[in-house]
């Protein structure tokens, strides 16, 4: 016997038309390209929106074609996020951090019918625009007075006098939540990106997830600034979040250094933030060399990559920020779990509370986790064994854009299918996980292996150390021998001795780096991750070399 419950689609336009109604008053702040700061609230954010969803009608953008953006976090581009996906169209968010032959893939691949871009990637857009085969249409997101005077690409549109030129009455359509409303791209390091297409349902399913108290706990309360990019993976679904919720949301625009950032925090009165390690690298040491301090914000998400220990302390205890360590992937829409303290945990002496927070967290509802050894075997949640991290649930992919690589799912013995994540990790009886590496980066000495971010975070802890990645090294008797790269912080001196030193009691010493390798810059992707490929490329024979 079924319920006799209304059946209302989960569709993305019903955020925004829940946020004109119950807190269209609130207040949206862009830091824009063009140098001001902008203003606005959600019930403009919903006209404008269907304003541009007529314009995009105008250009002939039609149910499920692909829209492209290569924009910054600001309100033209979140009123794309809900003009394309809530028009039935798909939202593909570029990363201008790509290269351009990348991005020329990418947009190819995924058949990009128009391309909306703000003035900061203008020499990028001219580099592809006779390259890429589907784009028709190229929009400026700014308005006449700053359009370029002069470009390579023919018939440029104007975004405001395209949404000037159109009605805000528009009618958000209905349609299956299956439907697909936006479209990311790995940031895979070997072979071409991949495509995740995400749908109405998982997005709003994801919303519902991450604003809960025990994952990002997102308020009416609360003034969001998300620092990760719109064009990665929605930023975190902040952008979505904020609206369900009511949140004042801040954009800081192209302003990533760290005295853009803190001024925006202390004007706007942040409460939460996210991003990725490295913003926050830039945005401590501004803090510190100016000894300031944050006023309003206390919370922010940490993800994309570990964060080191040694930042989360200097959050928690210098500056009086709480650090939620989050983790995901593009292929999860991405929130998979945060390190949310349980009631039993919450006493706890400091030192044992700061070792629970370090890890990556416990599953939000809606993903299911486990780890399973060579033979496929779920291994126990003991907090020690190690194995190859899978996960499942409504937001997670089951296949990629256009079927690339095949089936990506592993079947259990239920014939149930689960993700292969590429993470090794360890879950504790609490449900905590900790990834102790990339399956990719782990290295196996003498049969054994070693986990790199033990030891980068080791050597993070070090007062001279900015920076720091750990690469197997191929070594002649134990196969593969853990090499320390590091980046020295400035006008700071430390010797290879020294750092190898730091190691001695806080792990066995067979785990200690044979050697340590200065560099002036650790690569890093076009999300922010250290590029270890690169470096194992650079230096992966660096131990045979030398003996």
């Amino acid at each position: 016997m079924n319920g006799s419950m209304m059946q209302l689609p989960l569709l993305i336009s019903s955020l925004l038309v829940h946020a004109e109604r119950h807190h269209g008053e609130q207040e949206i702040v862009s830091r824009r390209v063009e140098g001001d700061i902008h203003r606005t609230t959600y019930r403009e954010l919903a006209a404008r929106s269907r304003r541009m969803a007529n314009a995009l009608a105008g250009l002939g953008i039609k149910s499920g074609d692909r829209v492209a953006t290569l924009a910054w976090n600001g309100h033209r581009h979140l009123e794309l996020y809900y003009a394309v996906s809530g028009s039935g169209a798909v939202l593909h968010t570029l990363n201008p951090r790509l290269h351009a032959d990348q991005v020329v893939y990418i947009a190819d691949h995924a058949e990009d019918e128009a391309l909306f871009f703000d003035l900061t990637f203008l020499p990028l857009v001219e580099a592809i625009a006779h390259r890429v085969k589907t784009i028709k249409t190229f929009v400026v997101m700014t308005d006449r007075a700053h359009m370029p005077a002069a470009s390579k690409i023919p018939n440029l549109l104007c975004y405001e006098e395209l949404a000037a030129a159109s009605s805000d009455a528009f009618a958000w359509p209905s349609f299956d939540e299956n439907q697909a409303s936006s479209l990311c791209y790995t940031s895979g390091t070997t072979g071409n990106p991949k495509g995740v297409l995400y749908s109405h349902r998982s997005t709003v399913l994801h919303t519902f997830a991450i604003a809960l108290p025990d994952a990002l706990n997102c308020s009416a309360r609360d003034s969001i600034l998300p620092v990760v990019p719109m064009f990665h993976v929605n930023a975190w679904g902040l952008p979505y979040a904020a609206c369900m919720m009511g949140s004042k949301l801040v954009f800081p625009g192209p302003g990533l250094d760290g005295k853009s950032l803190y001024e925006l925090f202390e004007y706007e009165r942040v409460t939460l933030s996210a991003g990725v390690p490295t913003v926050w690298q830039g945005l401590l040491g501004y803090v510190d060399a100016n000894d300031l301090k944050f006023s309003t914000m206390r919370r922010t998400v940490i993800g994309g990559s570990a964060c080191p220990p040694a930042m989360m302390k200097t959050f928690q205890e210098r500056y009086d920020v709480q650090v939620l360590h989050a983790w995901g992937m593009t292929e999860m829409s991405p929130v998979g779990t945060v390190a949310a303290l349980k009631g039993s945990q919450v006493g706890l002496d400091a030192p044992t509370r700061f070792a629970i927070q370090a890890k990556q967290g416990r599953a939000v509802y809606g993903v299911d986790m486990k780890i399973v050894g060579a033979d496929g075997a779920e291994l126990p949640w003991d907090g020690v064994q190690s194995g190859e991290l899978m996960v499942r649930g409504p937001w997670v992919i089951d296949q990629y854009f256009k079927g690339e690589g095949g089936d990506p799912l592993v079947k259990d013995g239920e014939g149930d299918g689960w993700f292969p994540t590429g993470d090794v990790a360890t879950i504790d009886a609490s449900g905590f996980m900790q990834i102790t590496d990339r399956s990719k980066d782990v290295i196996k000495s003498g049969g054994e292996w070693i986990g790199s971010i033990d030891l980068e975070n080791i050597a993070m802890a070090h007062p001279s150390v900015a920076m720091a990645a750990c690469i197997a090294a191929t070594h002649a008797k134990w196969d593969e021998r853990p090499l320390l790269v590091v980046v020295k912080k400035p006008n700071a001196e430390v010797t290879r001795d020294e750092l190898l030193a730091f190691y001695e009691g806080r792990i066995a010493k067979w785990w200690t780096p044979d050697d340590v390798v200065f560099v002036e810059a650790i690569p890093l992707g076009a999300t922010g991750k250290m590029l270890k490929n690169r470096l194992r490329e650079q230096y992966g024979r660096h131990l045979l070399d030398k003996s």
